[in-house]
């Protein structure tokens, strides 16, 4: 043991490496239909690697918690932002109901164990994993009528019951929200994940790395012409609607191409266009041929943001019009999207600021159709520091601000402050799209490196103490603490189902994580749903719970 505490004293960071990795290991393994997942799996092991002795400075933990939760906010901004509303009125519902279930969960243990004000206060903080009570409630203490080595003693101990509970605060959330809701609703996250997100999508579908679908939409194919000599290429286009001519060949030569072009019998032309029209004109078009010397042409696919106000405010129709004389040979519109959600392409969708379509065409004529409809939106592996930096900062600033209720002190803190600022760039860079560039891969590491390690942190820093603890005063704190950690959830769980009627468990996790503002368990849930749809009732049960939560502190003193 000697030897390791040697080791993590010169190098602590190796400490941290070694609980992800190992954590991740165990989070993989199955007990019967149970799984802990890398965030449960990295808390434990760090609390088991925490007892060779481990002293990891504070900020790291503070850094890794703010990237993951303005990373959270950041991809999920642009849905929030349109899910405010009556609808918010549950997830206002959920947070009052677990501050409350929590508090009584508190006094009640608190009598029937004879636990003082400052252990009682303590245990709130850690078994609901609320931090800033431990503040609230240290100021509460000091303003009691007590001796001042008595009160001394009460600030003491908010330190002990938070010590003792907080990792299991943070366990035992993840085991309700990740594996309790889901056995209780009978369906998984997973399930109703991707339910929801096939909502949003309007039913369109969205392709992973890799994936292409067997019968594309818009399909190219070689034609010897026969029944066509004679017409022109303006005359083939508006005889098969939703098809285009690119490519002419006549006696082994690539000839240029106008509308005005008059086929000749034998012609080799390359038609480009909806599979609907083609396999419709098929008989018409002539003898299809598999290949032909010089007659390959690359197609590009590019989002663009519509910026044009002639555009802004018409419907879809007029992208198709604008980009036709004079510029459109062969650029079809694929798509419409807004803040992320997909519109219908239907003639009479009425088109804002902001919005992305999606144009398909050779690239000179696409680059064209954009000078007439806004910029590309280019897929970059570059992440704009500049803007994501100025995100963080603005959270972090906003975290500083403190609001006083009386005596009682109320701020967002760090986590609050990211998460906000998150939702504000997130949103923002939807109506910029220019600027703010965040690959997914990117994203992706933000949140899972800053949750897995702001937990291992937190076992390295607390698990010792919390360790001994439970060795020196017995099992009652930590057993009081699986109960004030367990019971509010629970009741929460059974008021947000048959009262609140969730009736989609991937949004009820959501919920459900954000209502305790427990971190860990929604960085499981969002790695069980494999999208960001619980994400928007996390973050308003989030902002809530940091403000309903904070205000338990004075209220286990004065009641306790």
């Amino acid at each position: 043991m000697s030897y390791l505490h040697s080791i993590f004293a010169q190098s602590p960071e190796i400490a941290l490496f070694l609980s992800l990795a190992c954590g991740y290991w165990l989070g993989k393994v199955y007990f019967g239909k149970f799984q802990l997942g890398g965030v449960a799996g990295s808390l434990l092991v760090a609390v088991l690697i925490s007892q060779a002795g481990v002293a990891i400075d504070n900020g790291i933990k503070s850094v890794l918690f703010a990237l993951f939760i303005y990373a959270v906010g950041f991809e999920s901004g642009p849905q929030f932002f349109r899910s405010l509303g009556r609808h918010s009125l549950k997830e206002i519902a959920m947070a009052a109901v677990l501050a409350a279930s929590g508090l009584a969960t508190v006094i009640v243990l608190a009598r029937l164990t004879g636990l003082d004000k400052g252990l009682a206060a303590g245990i709130a903080a850690g078994a609901l994993t609320q931090s800033a009570i431990i503040g609230t409630a240290s100021a509460a203490i000091a303003k009691l009528q007590l001796a001042p080595a008595e009160i001394q003693t009460l600030q003491a101990n908010v330190a002990v019951g938070y010590a003792v509970t907080y990792i299991f605060g943070s366990l035992g959330a993840i085991i309700v929200c990740v594996n309790v809701l889901p056995w209780f609703t009978g369906r998984s996250i997973r399930d109703d994940a991707m339910k929801a997100e096939a909502v949003l999508l309007a039913g369109s579908r969205i392709y992973g790395v890799g994936e292409q679908p067997a019968a594309p939409d818009l399909v190219g194919r070689l034609y010897r012409v026969n029944a066509l000599a004679g017409k022109t290429v303006s005359e083939i286009e508006r005889l098969v609607p939703g098809l285009t001519v690119e490519r002419l060949k006549r006696g082994g030569s690539i000839i240029g191409l106008n509308p005005n072009e008059i086929l000749q019998l034998d012609d080799v032309i390359l038609v480009v266009g909806r599979r609907a029209a083609i396999v419709g004109a098929v008989p018409s078009l002539g003898t299809e041929i598999e290949t032909s010397d010089g007659m390959d042409l690359v197609m590009v696919k590019r989002d663009a943001a519509i910026t044009n106000g002639e555009i802004i405010g018409h419907g879809v129709k007029d992208i198709a019009d604008r980009t036709t004389n004079g510029v459109r040979h062969g650029v079809y519109v694929l798509g419409l999207n807004r803040t992320g959600k997909p519109l219908p392409l239907e003639p009479d969708t009425v088109i804002k600021a902001g919005d992305v379509v999606t144009l398909y065409g050779t690239a000179d004529d696409v680059q064209r159709a954009a000078k007439i409809v806004g910029p590309f939106i280019l897929p970059s592996d570059k992440t704009d520091f500049v803007y994501h930096g100025a995100g963080i900062v603005a959270g972090l600033l906003l975290g500083l601000l403190v609001v006083r209720i009386g005596s009682v002190p109320l701020t967002l803190g760090s986590g609050g402050g990211a998460l906000l600022a998150g939702l504000a760039f997130g949103w923002y860079r939807t109506r910029r799209l220019t600027i703010g560039n965040m690959p997914t891969g990117a994203s992706t590491l933000l949140r899972d490196l800053g949750l897995a390690g702001f937990v291992a942190v937190v076992g390295l820093q607390s698990g010792q103490q919390a360790v001994s603890t439970i060795v020196d005063s017995g099992l009652t704190l930590f057993f009081v603490g699986v109960l004030v950690t367990t019971v509010p959830l629970l009741i929460t769980m059974i008021f947000g189902r048959y009262v609140l009627r969730y009736d989609n468990t991937a949004v009820f996790a959501g919920a459900l994580s954000g209502s305790r503002s427990a971190n860990p368990a929604f960085g499981e849930v969002l790695e069980k749903a494999g999208n960001s749809v619980p994400t928007t009732s996390f973050a308003i049960t989030y902002a809530l719970a940091n403000v309903f939560l904070t205000l338990l502190g004075p209220l286990v003193v004065a009641l306790a």
